[in-house]
């Protein structure tokens, strides 16, 4: 079974201009995506996809197979559909192109889904809720799961809500889950996944998976202990630089 990760990368984001290109540490961010990917022991495929002629230069330097994609899309799903219309793999892994950290073993997990539940489309991944103020959050999209490891629903609002006292995070297996903003898909799903009517669901919370879901659609969810730092603004720009160079001055201890 052949597996591609696609990382889009958008050089105009509308918190932290230029991010894929940032280079304090001496590598573009998109390419710490790049290298942490290429880890996979299941990929057989990793491409970055853009639409700016800036990253594809850059990728090119680093030694990246890039795929040019229309200005037009709407989302980073709606550029890994257009490159895998043209390429060969049964599975493809949207992986955003500012999660510098992200763990090899989350995105083998996260193939795995998939390989292991041949009748289901679509994976994505979780973690437990580890404080109150997150499960609160909105802005923090909590999931809960069925007891085959299938995505119920996904909401900003604090799910499941506890009627007798309060939540016990410390629990494991939790029922308070996080979710972590990675998805795979079989590519016959992903090429009608454009086709399917945006949901009512989808429209009040703003979550695309809730489309899926709304259609009658499985997704797997897979369960890792702890979430990687991803990069929206100059502050967590901040934060990665400062937790890579301390990992470097580890290993060279």
């Amino acid at each position: 079974m052949k597996c591609a990760i696609v990382i889009p990368a958008r050089y105009a984001s509308s918190r932290l201009p230029g991010k894929p290109l940032l280079k304090q540490t001496g590598k573009y961010l998109v390419q710490h995506v790049f290298e942490q990917a290429r880890k996979s022991k299941i990929a057989t495929e990793v491409i970055i996809a853009t639409d700016d002629l800036r990253i594809q230069a850059a990728a090119k330097k680093f030694g990246a197979n890039c795929a040019m994609t229309l200005k037009s899309h709407q989302s980073g799903t709606d550029r890994v559909a257009e490159v895998a219309q043209n390429l060969d793999c049964d599975i493809f892994l949207n992986l955003q192109g500012d999660e510098p950290l992200i763990d090899p073993h989350s995105i083998d997990l996260l193939f795995k889904q998939l390989i292991d539940s041949p009748e289901v489309p679509m994976a994505t991944l979780g973690t437990p809720v580890r404080d109150e103020k997150d499960w609160l959050n909105p802005n923090c999209v909590k999931v809960i799961q069925d007891q085959r490891g299938r995505a119920l629903y996904f909401s900003r609002s604090p799910i499941p809500f506890v009627r007798d006292g309060k939540p016990d995070f410390s629990q494991r297996p939790s029922p308070f889950l996080l979710h972590i903003g990675m998805y795979a898909y079989r590519r016959s799903f992903l090429m009608q996944m454009a086709k399917i009517p945006m949901h009512p669901l989808e429209k009040l919370e703003k979550l695309e998976q809730l489309r899926v879901l709304g259609a009658g659609f499985s997704i797997n969810l897979g369960i890792v202990e702890e979430r990687t730092l991803g990069v929206d603004t100059r502050e967590d720009y901040e934060k990665f630089v400062s937790e890579y160079r301390y990992l470097k001055r580890s290993e060279a201890a």
